[in-house]
């Protein structure tokens, strides 16, 4: 079995991001706020380039839909949605957390920095659940637009 490079590609920055939040999570328990600083950002640049290569994949190539079998289309769908929700939720409020931090803006970081970190470990772990679906458990059904892709239609 083959799995594609550029999915295989972005999801290792998706992993690598999360695994960087959860260093900077470690850093800010032991009071290292510039270790913290380093790490978040470097979670928030991995997130980032995982988009940029996931956007331009969807632009130029498509999305795959779910090849598996079609009494699991269903469950698998229910689940791309959550993992969908999670991520843009993740991103909105992962750009507000590296916002407020950078403008010491404490009180909010605070607050809103373990939701943010918890949400994209998630993101992380489901975004590598959908990869898995998509290439290795299944083989890829036909790589089309993204509404497609997730509606069937």
């Amino acid at each position: 079995m083959i799995v594609p490079i550029l999915p295989t590609i972005s999801t290792a920055f998706i992993v690598l991001s999360a695994i960087f939040v959860a260093i900077g999570w470690l850093k800010i328990k032991k009071r290292d706020i510039e270790g913290h600083k380093k790490a978040m950002t470097r979670a928030g640049i991995f997130a980032l380039i995982f988009f940029i290569l996931y956007a331009s994949r969807t632009i130029f190539v498509g999305n795959t839909s779910f090849g598996g079998p079609d009494e699991y289309k269903i469950f698998y769908t229910v689940f791309l949605v959550f993992h969908i929700f999670l991520a843009t939720t993740g991103g909105v409020l992962g750009v507000i957390s590296l916002w407020t931090g950078y403008k010491d803006r404490l009180d909010k970081h605070r607050k809103l920095g373990p939701i943010t970190s918890v949400i994209w470990f998630f993101t992380a772990i489901t975004g590598v659940l959908v990869y898995l679906l998509l290439y290795v458990i299944y083989q890829g059904g036909e790589t089309t637009s993204l509404i497609k892709a997730i509606l069937g239609f």
